[in-house]
């Protein structure tokens, strides 16, 4: 996939990630949370979304931080699984960073988006 040019311009780091539509991650991701599905999954430096998920800039400024994760420790996948199953999935450290970085930078983006505005 593609990234549309508008988010590109208001999140260049976001074109460091590979983007895939599709394909069996995300059932597999689901199935771990007790769902059909999840919006995205990230495997290494690839953010595999499911059909339905829209190209939400939280969403992918998330997964964005998961490719970094990988890429911080050859095992962060066995981190991440030993964190989900000692605190759940929404009290994981990787995911509760996860969450804190896509915010911090949708809140920066929204800074520098009205500071150009006045």
């Amino acid at each position: 996939m593609v990234l549309p040019a508008a988010l590109a311009r208001r999140y260049p780091e976001l074109e460091s990630v590979r983007l895939r539509r599709g394909g069996l991650l995300p059932r597999i991701g689901g199935w771990a949370l007790r769902r059909s599905t999840v919006d995205a999954i990230t495997l290494r430096g690839t953010v595999f979304l499911a059909p339905h998920a829209a190209l939400d800039p939280a969403l992918l400024l998330h997964e964005l931080r998961h490719v970094q994760q990988f890429f911080e420790s050859r095992t962060f996948p066995l981190k991440y699984l030993w964190e989900s199953v000692r605190r759940g999935y929404a009290e994981n450290v990787y995911e509760r960073d996860a969450r804190h970085y896509a915010a911090e930078r949708l809140a920066a983006a929204s800074t520098q988006s009205t500071s150009r505005e006045a």
